[in-house]
């Protein structure tokens, strides 16, 4: 996945900032850009995401199987009551909403794609894919290795919880990435990103723009209910999922209107203290 997107990235490297090497400068237009993007600073975090995933990965997705003794040591009281609610899904078919959720996961992450319809982003769009691909790659990267994901926590998923499936279903190593929900975050991204991008192009809509954030938590919060009838995750598990998806798409975004021009380094000495200072003017 992450060679993907480097593919995507140095593609838009060559064709959208094919102009000028400085993002941040104005283009043939005369029209500023309104994120900046340091190609080959992108290119690293992705890489280097990509490598900690790929280590992370041997250890994710081959846990040890749960034992007898886990399984006899099973407690459905003691998980919360908010939770709990994920504990009383139909087990009929229940592997059939493997092939929904994947649907709409492929389908969210690809919708920021539309903004290019909008004029004024489109003439961005090398900037704007190069950066939608290092927020998704900061997202994947955050549940691959971060302390909240899978490899660091090892929470059991709904399924363990079920006693009328056999317990070859049940007893199955990955049955203990229940938190938090990738899915969920990957298109919490996505959707925070678009909701994100098009409010910074269109200022002219002010407060209307929560009515786009709002937007944005449907589809993750969708996909999310589906993986809870797919027994694989508890409320708690996609709300996380949810949140951390949301900082991806808003914060990295914003953090890339700040160009060269708008930091400022410097020393300082006084009396009290010698040392350095840095400054961000924020728009």
């Amino acid at each position: 996945m992450k060679f993907f997107l480097l593919a995507i990235l140095l593609f838009s490297c060559t064709s959208g900032f094919a102009q000028s090497p400085d993002t941040t400068i104005a283009d043939h237009q005369g029209r500023e850009h309104l994120y900046h993007i340091n190609p080959w600073v992108t290119s690293a975090i992705i890489l280097g995401g990509g490598a900690v995933d790929l280590l992370a990965l041997r250890t994710v997705r081959f846990k040890a199987g749960i034992t007898d003794a886990e399984f006899g040591a099973l407690d459905p009281n003691s998980i919360s009551a908010f939770d709990r609610w994920a504990l009383h899904q139909s087990t009929t078919n229940y592997g059939s909403w493997e092939n929904v959720a994947t649907i709409v996961n492929a389908t969210s992450v690809l919708l920021p794609l539309t903004l290019f319809f909008d004029h004024s982003i489109g003439k961005d769009w090398g900037t704007v894919l190069a950066m939608y691909v290092e927020v998704q790659s900061v997202s994947l990267s955050l549940y691959m290795a971060s302390p909240l994901g899978p490899l660091f926590q090892s929470k059991f998923r709904p399924i363990v919880y079920y006693t009328n499936l056999t317990q070859a279903e049940r007893a199955n190593g990955n049955n203990r990435n229940s938190f938090y929900s990738g899915h969920v975050a990957s298109v919490s991204t996505a959707t925070f990103f678009m909701a994100k991008v098009y409010s910074d192009y269109h200022p002219e809509i002010g407060a209307n723009k929560f009515w786009f954030y709002a937007a944005a938590a449907v589809p993750p919060l969708a996909l999310g209910y589906i993986r809870m009838l797919g027994l694989h995750h508890f409320p708690s598990d996609i709300l996380t999922g949810l949140g951390v998806g949301a900082l991806c798409g808003i914060l990295i975004p914003e953090l890339h209107r700040i160009s060269d021009k708008d930091l400022s380094f410097g020393v300082y000495s006084s009396p009290e203290a010698t040392g350095m200072k840095m400054s961000v003017a924020l728009k």
